[in-house]
């Protein structure tokens, strides 16, 4: 079983922040599977799927980004999984907008919502799908920016790499290695 689990903010307000890409590209995980989030547990909502025939947990943190470790910690006892069955989605200042990079570990880097999902389940070996958010004509402090909503002209561009980071998450789900997945969707 996996746990795939989009990192963001859970008010409306957030909704089209850079912070929340790995909030939409779980609910685009969602949608190619054919599934709706209806229940909360473990502090997200959750949604149900089968990939191949294996169950797999899609969660969206509802204790803001900060503290997402909470959550993937508590998803992890409930479901008796570990951290190798793990995918993380969500932005990242440090690569360019919209662009996908796949990981198979590593540090939070400067993401503190990856900072607390590192010290809450005690690893770094998960896999994170990172979907970038930097603008290099933007110059203002990255707390600011990450909060701040996305221009109407990238709308598109940043849809585009959630869903890229949706198809490389089923894929891992499904049993295709971090490599693999990484030679396809990265960049």
């Amino acid at each position: 079983m996996y746990i795939i689990v989009g990192l963001g903010n859970p008010e409306e307000k957030y909704l089209k922040t850079f912070h929340n890409m790995g909030y939409l590209a779980a609910g685009d995980v969602a949608a190619k599977l054919g599934v709706k989030f209806k229940k909360k547990e473990c502090e997200a909502y959750v949604a149900e799927a089968n990939i191949k025939g294996e169950k797999v947990i899609i969660a969206r943190p509802v204790t803001y980004m900060n503290a997402s470790g909470r959550a993937v910690k508590q998803l992890l006892a409930k479901y008796k999984t570990d951290s190798s069955h793990l995918v993380v989605l969500y932005d990242d200042y440090d690569i360019p907008k919209a662009s996908v990079r796949i990981r198979p570990s590593g540090s939070a880097g400067t993401h503190n919502g990856m900072r607390s999902v590192i010290a809450e389940i005690g690893t770094q070996n998960f896999a994170r799908i990172r979907i970038g958010i930097r603008d290099p004509e933007v110059n203002i402090p990255i707390i600011d920016y990450v909060l701040s909503e996305v221009k109407k002209t990238d709308y598109e561009l940043f849809v585009s790499a959630c869903g890229r980071a949706a198809d490389a998450a089923i894929a891992l789900a499904g049993g295709e290695t971090v490599e693999n997945v990484m030679t396809k969707y990265n960049g």
